[in-house]
């Protein structure tokens, strides 16, 4: 879906633009494209649940990918509410996301269009059950009361 999408926006606003010329050493920052911007922002509000990682949850391609997929999986969330992006199909996807969050590492998880965190926040908020909570709070599971015994 983004390899065309973003591949262009991207490359046609330039790639590096200094932040400050009185630095010493000159630092770089790539500006997303506000047309990337806006694809990235309909993608992670597509879907209640949305998951930026590197490869599929059949095969991870790195170990906190993995990791925030087996966390997932132990809600058992509908198909219909989630929806997982490879950003490794996509260079422009795998750095416009990281720009997009302002968080510098991949798997990305997002719930109801806001961004949750990386693998370490995944991992933290669901041992202490605040994960299970946002997904009850979001509809994306059913409440703990709810569910069938």
């Amino acid at each position: 879906m983004f390899q065309s999408a973003l591949r262009t926006p991207l490359r046609s606003t330039g790639a590096l633009f200094p932040l400050s010329r009185c630095l010493k050493s000159q630092t770089f920052r790539r500006f997303l494209s506000q047309e990337s911007r806006t694809k990235i922002q309909a993608a992670v509000t597509e879907y209640p649940v949305v998951l930026f990682m590197k490869g599929s949850p059949e095969q991870p391609m790195c170990g906190f990918s993995r990791g925030v997929v087996k966390i997932l999986s132990a809600f058992d969330i509908p198909p219909e509410k989630f929806k997982i992006y490879n950003v490794l199909e996509d260079v422009e996807l795998r750095t416009g996301i990281k720009e997009f969050s302002e968080w510098p590492t991949i798997p990305q998880l997002y719930v109801n269009g806001e961004f949750v965190g990386g693998s370490d926040i995944a991992l933290s908020m669901f041992q202490l059950g605040e994960l299970e909570a946002l997904l009850e709070q979001h509809g994306v599971i059913p409440k703990a009361s709810e569910s069938p015994s």
